[in-house]
């Protein structure tokens, strides 16, 4: 029977850098609704999905939790893999990394949605 579960598109090769335990950070412009967020299975994808409906195919790559969120602060580029630093964005703080064996090719969509695993 399917399990479900929310998840998190995150363009490559950003997914990855979570798995590895690089990226402790994932910065949003919007917060979840509800905290703590457990079992957030991240697809990583190729394209960031600007527009409402935008979706394409990416890869289920693990699970993580998202304990809290908090104004991102310029002192935490580094821990969210940026290039830069903007005003008015939240960091969500990872924890609980725990990689799949193998990526699960799985729709790639905005914000948090619904996602159905074995």
């Amino acid at each position: 029977m399917p399990k479900q579960y929310h998840a998190l598109s995150i363009v490559a090769p950003n997914g990855e850098r979570i798995m590895q335990g690089i990226k402790t950070l994932e910065v949003r412009s919007w917060q979840p609704e509800i905290l703590p967020l457990k079992d957030l299975v991240i697809v990583e994808n190729q394209n960031f999905l600007l527009k409402e409906g935008d979706e394409e195919i990416g890869h289920a790559i693990g699970l993580v939790d998202i304990e809290s969120v908090h104004s991102w602060g310029v002192e935490e580029i580094d821990a969210a893999c940026a290039s830069y630093w903007a005003e008015g964005y939240f960091a969500w703080v990872i924890s609980n990394v725990r990689s799949f064996e193998k990526p699960i090719e799985v729709p790639a969509k905005r914000k948090l949605y619904g996602l159905s695993l074995m």
